[in-house]
């Protein structure tokens, strides 16, 4: 449920979401699962999000009071019978009351640092981990914007939107990723300004609270470390359309999106272009 979509997403030219995957196919279902093997009533979770149910039953989804450590945008996948089932203790404390209290209780990992890292690719190395597990993939061209050759690559895996190390393209211009092409085995490179986008088209789209039928106004995160930007939202068929208000760097295929009305998510899915 987790890493298949992994390879498959760098394979195909996208940089996925793992940890968004995980919450909803995962951790949250699995524990809800056993809970009822426990006859227990709720699961507690260690989430900076906020949930919130009103008195007819309905469930809200709320960024946490910590907006540094805010993780409501790893949950919107997740069904609203098992966000019922939620406790989120922490998602009104910020990281360092937590961190306090820890010692103070004398909890061991009170001041752990935070993990960076992917849990199953802990070394970083996630063209390696791709080529493990299904093969080392052709060299190809790292073209510009006009498709003249300004070098080689080992393979798509590994690249993503807006990246700028490891190109190995030698003196010049500061370039970075603009998108791959996976069908041609090509990453094209250009300008840092050539990352705004105007726009976006999501997939594998879920509402917390059922479909609007009308576009609406909102603010969209575009992956985690993002600050949600301004913008119109239009729901489709497939999922939702996205209009910034102003150009966002880097929106990256494969990424998971979120979008929020105030603090409350709305919906979420999947960077489709």
């Amino acid at each position: 449920n987790v890493i298949e979509p992994f390879l498959d997403e760098y394979r195909a030219g996208r940089t996925p979401s793992p940890c968004v995957h995980c919450n909803r196919t995962v951790k949250i279902s699995h524990l809800v699962a056993l809970a009822d093997r426990f006859g227990a009533t709720a699961v507690a979770t260690g989430h900076y999000a906020r949930i919130e149910t009103d008195l007819s039953g309905g469930v809200r989804l709320l960024r946490g009071r910590d907006l540094e450590k805010d993780q409501s945008y790893f949950l919107f996948g997740v069904p609203s019978a098992s966000l019922r089932r939620l406790r989120t203790p922490l998602g009104h404390l910020d990281k360092a009351a937590v961190r306090s209290e820890g010692r103070r209780l004398g909890i061991p990992n009170a001041d752990k640092p935070d993990s960076q890292e992917l849990c199953f690719v802990p070394d970083g190395d996630i063209r390696g981990f791709v080529e493990r597990e299904r093969g080392a993939q052709p060299a190809g061209d790292i073209v510009d914007a006009a498709g003249g050759v300004l070098g080689e690559h080992d393979g798509i895996a590994g690249f993503t939107v807006g990246q700028r190390r490891g190109l190995k393209l030698g003196g010049g211009p500061p370039r970075y990723v603009l998108r791959i092409v996976p069908d041609e085995n090509r990453v094209v490179v250009g300008d840092e300004g050539d990352l705004a986008a105007p726009g976006l088209r999501a997939r594998d789209v879920q509402w917390v609270h059922g479909r609007p039928s009308e576009r609406f106004q909102a603010s969209v995160r575009i992956r985690y470390r993002h600050e949600p930007a301004p913008a119109w939202v239009t729901p489709t068929d497939a999922g939702f359309d996205v209009e910034f208000d102003e150009p966002q760097r880097a929106v990256t295929p494969g990424q998971a999106t979120v979008v929020y009305q105030h603090d409350e998510v709305v919906a979420g899915g999947f960077i489709e272009a």
